[in-house]
């Protein structure tokens, strides 16, 4: 092993070691229980020098969000100082969603700034009018919650308690929200001692990272140059009250990049359904990435991918449109277009069930304020020499679910059914994953939204499969046919969620 492929490969451990840390240090069930959180590490440039394999959501984001984060410093005159952080989650900004709260840091090294340690963590709640602030009528972004732009949360080591009056007063589970807070924090404390350890140890950290960042691209370059050359087509649908918003790409295979042109898709919307240019970039790199081995995903990767999305369509709107549920459903649609894409020269699986099947609750208990937040997988798609997976995560989530203990221990919620969904999955020569049922009571009157997709059409089939069953929510043994909605519920009330099977691949035997 070379000099430089040590440190890269020490890097990218210090950025799995922060995801650690910050798991085991949050107070939210959804990052110490879910682990929806990303790390990485940056170099001094803004380039993204390694990542853990967190978020796929997340950390494509990055590419897009560091630089916007130090260019909002830069034309604001904000300087950092050793010791200083940055809170920031404006999804124009950040690249994703207002839940996704982002902290950055510097890192100095012999008072030289040498690079930035920084960590994304999905808050259950940020504010807004509704519980988990994933708002499904939302219209604008100040529907969804408190924006907060590229802010010193820390100064020279001290908490700014400006800021931390502000969330306290905005989200609406403050108690967990700082000790989540808390938690990046220091995860990204532990990830400056960690690369300072590195450079105390070795005196080429930074031509390292280089190396690793140039080795990235000549790989991807190598791995991609059999593909065969030209501009491939694929349309995929959303759904949004009685219509379907369109994405169009002609995904163009180029000697030295790929370029995903979606002009044609439809324009942004007066709902949460639109997606940040971060988001739109972070799934047409998953799913480009998914289909190359053995590359490390760091800046190189990332500088062959390039993304035109026309400003004000659905994939790069415009502010202040809502965008909360772009960053859940839209990437997902993102990945799957990208996917079909592919197929036209690549053996890809069929689409998973699409949607991360967003589950939102809370209200007043016991006179106090709680907001729970889960995603439920589904089905994978079936792939061309084997079935699909059943009951897992897919594609721009990598998520783990809510313990049904844990939920109940610390929500009042309690659990009546946890199971797969049998023969949910698209017949084909290979069969489509299983979908999963999850259903609970409510134990106190509360607000359930609900944001997903797959209602109408189940996910698609390749070469002669059938389609996914497309999802559905039950309520008090009625079904409920819009895959985006609000409603309040009383105690004993029932949910049940079935959530969509993946699309088979193949003729049936």
């Amino acid at each position: 092993m070379k000099g430089w492929e040590i440190i890269h490969k020490a890097t990218i451990y210090i950025a799995e070691e922060m995801g650690v840390y910050l798991k085991k240090s949050a107070l939210s069930p959804n990052i110490r229980e879910r682990m929806d959180h990303s790390c990485a590490i940056v170099s001094s440039d803004g380039k993204i020098v390694a990542q853990a394999e967190h978020i796929p959501v997340h950390l494509g984001s990055f590419k897009i969000g560091v630089d916007n984060v130090l260019k909002y410093l830069y034309d604001e005159d904000i300087e950092l100082d050793n010791g200083d952080v940055i809170i920031f989650n404006d999804p124009y900004i950040s690249g994703t969603h207002l839940n996704d709260v982002g902290i950055l840091s510097p890192i100095f090294y012999n008072s030289k700034l040498v690079g930035y340690a920084i960590n994304k963590a999905h808050h259950v709640d940020v504010g807004g009018p509704l519980p988990a602030s994933l708002n499904p009528k939302a219209k604008t972004l100040y529907e969804e919650g408190l924006v907060i732009p590229p802010t010193k949360i820390v100064k020279k080591g001290e908490i700014n308690k400006e800021i931390i009056n502000l969330i306290k007063n905005n989200f609406k589970v403050p108690d967990i929200s700082l000790g989540d807070l808390n938690a990046q924090i220091s995860a990204n404390l532990l990830g400056i001692k960690r690369v300072i350890q590195l450079m105390e140890n070795r005196n080429n950290v930074i031509e390292a990272w280089n190396e690793s960042i140039s080795y990235s691209k000549e790989l991807t370059l190598s791995k991609i140059k059999d593909w065969k050359k030209g501009v491939y087509e694929a349309e995929d649908y959303l759904e949004w009250k009685d219509s379907l918003l369109r994405l169009k790409l002609k995904l163009e295979v180029r000697e030295n990049e790929i370029y995903a042109d979606f002009s044609g898709t439809d324009k942004q919307i007066e709902g949460p359904l639109n997606a940040v240019l971060g988001v739109t970039y972070s799934a047409v790199s998953f799913a480009i990435r998914s289909m190359i081995s053995e590359i490390p995903t760091n800046d190189g990767f990332y500088q062959v991918i390039k993304v035109k999305a026309p400003e004000g369509s659905l994939l790069n709107p415009l502010k202040p449109a809502a965008v909360g549920g772009g960053n859940v459903e839209t990437s997902q649609r993102i990945a799957d277009v990208v996917f079909l894409a592919l197929s036209k020269f690549l053996d890809v699986p069929a689409a998973s069930s699409g949607t991360m099947m967003n589950v939102m609750i809370g209200g007043i208990y016991k006179g106090k304020y709680w907001s729970y937040y889960e995603t439920i997988g589904g089905g994978s798609g079936a792939r061309p020499f084997e079935d699909g997976v059943s009951a897992v995560q897919n594609n721009m989530t990598n998520t783990l679910n809510t313990p049904i203990e844990i939920a109940e221990k610390q929500y009042p919620l309690f659990f009546t059914r946890y199971q797969i969904r049998e023969n949910s999955g698209g017949n084909g020569k290979y069969k489509g994953g299983d979908g999963i049922i999850r259903g609970f009571k409510l134990l106190s009157d509360a607000t359930l939204s609900i944001l997903a997709d797959r209602f109408r059409v189940g996910p698609w089939g390749l070469k002669g499969g059938e389609n996914g069953k497309p999802g559905r929510v039950i309520i008090n043994g009625k079904e409920i046919n819009d895959s985006k909605f609000s409603i309040e519920l009383m105690e004993n009330d029932e949910v049940i969620i079935e959530t969509p099977g993946g699309g088979g691949y193949g003729k049936g035997k």
